[in-house]
């Protein structure tokens, strides 16, 4: 048997460079593996977000979310599948206020049945959309240090979105004949949040851990600062655009620039005030982009500049989207465009906000 031949004192340090070396250069691959895994989770699960808004925005828009009058996580996934179930949930609908002020045919109860057992399904979905990649990121230890939360937090709220959508049908069920608009706004703010929350995930999982360190070194502070405050005062529209919603109130006066001739509605109505707020705080809100982009072009930095110009653009499109949609007497089809414009108005105000935050370097060119 051959004797094994004894290493010199510095062999031991140059012989097994590969193995002491691959092993960090492979972690370091793994890592960036897990974190494009993630940030394509991420993106799903906004992408679903949308699914909902846009489903729970036609459920609206076609008067369908009082058409099951019961909260069934399990069994509630099966719809009715025979002429006697189809009965049943019909019976139970006949109980409420909504049925005695619009009296459906059974084929009309269908209808809106299948949108408000559409956007639940949806719901479910979106729940399993988040807990079992989660949970096996978690077992598989694919998720970077300090992101076990930033990841849960999400997750935890689409569960507090379900009760609060529960919590809004049940305003509907004794007294009115539709649901709480303050809760249908809280629905919908919720959903938004969740949205964004996903959306800056996606973002920050997009660079490696220690090239947005680097990032933001060079972060433009004042104009995030004031980019903090533009999407606080978006966020605050789409809270009064859901009040709208929930009242009705973008039917009510259909002539723009006034209100039927004048500058303040003739009738203070609930309806006509928050139409009114609606109003202003479009036109605040697109001067306070407007702002936001006129400091995005000091900075100098082309992808800040970029992005600043995106939010003009969109929040410019967006005011003349909602005045469209208030001429032509708030109709389902454009009502849905504004809020789905809402949410990438919001989307849009954030990429700039990362842009801000953690602004590239910049290379500059030589001759």
């Amino acid at each position: 048997m051959a004797e094994k031949k004894p290493r010199a004192l510095f062999a031991e340090a140059g012989t097994e460079p590969e193995a002491a070396v691959a092993a960090p250069g492979q972690a370091s691959k793994q890592k960036s593996s897990n974190r494009a895994k993630l940030r394509v989770w991420q993106i799903v699960l906004a992408v679903l977000v949308i699914g909902m808004v846009i489903v729970g925005g036609l459920t609206r828009l076609t008067d369908s979310g009082l058409s099951i009058t019961e909260w069934n996580l399990v069994t509630g996934v099966l719809p009715p599948l025979s002429a006697e179930s189809w009965q049943v949930e019909f019976a139970k609908y006949q109980q409420i206020p909504e049925f005695e002020a619009n009296r459906p045919s059974m084929d009309e109860f269908k209808v809106i049945y299948w949108w408000e057992w559409g956007h639940r399904f949806l719901g479910r979905i979106v729940g399993l959309a988040f807990l079992i990649p989660f949970f096996y990121f978690l077992a598989t230890k694919a998720i970077p240090a300090g992101w076990t939360k930033r990841l849960l937090i999400p997750g935890v709220l689409i569960g507090v979105q379900g009760v609060i959508g529960w919590w809004m049908v049940t305003s509907g069920l004794t007294e009115r004949v539709d649901v709480a608009p303050y809760r249908l706004a809280l629905h919908l703010g919720l959903a938004f949040i969740i949205f964004a929350l996903l959306s800056w995930n996606a973002f920050c999982l997009s660079e490696e851990e220690h090239e947005l360190l680097a990032a933001r070194r060079r972060r433009f502070k004042p104009q995030l600062g004031f980019g903090g405050l533009t999407v606080a005062l978006l966020f605050a529209q789409i809270l009064v655009g859901a009040m709208v919603a929930g009242l009705d109130a973008g039917r009510g006066y259909t002539d723009w620039p006034l209100m039927q001739g004048s500058f303040l509605p003739p009738h203070m109505t609930p309806e006509a005030i928050w139409q009114f707020i609606h109003r202003m705080l479009g036109y605040a809100v697109l001067i306070v982009i407007g702002m936001f982009w006129w400091r995005c072009r000091k900075t100098g930095h082309p992808d800040v500049k970029f992005w600043g110009m995106v939010a003009i653009l969109w929040g410019l499109a967006q005011v003349v989207w909602g005045i469209i949609t208030l001429m032509g007497g708030a109709q389902w089809y454009h009502a849905i465009v504004h809020q789905l414009g809402a949410l990438l108005l919001l989307w849009v105000m954030l990429r700039a906000m990362f842009a801000i935050a953690y602004p590239p370097e910049q290379k500059i060119a030589r001759a």
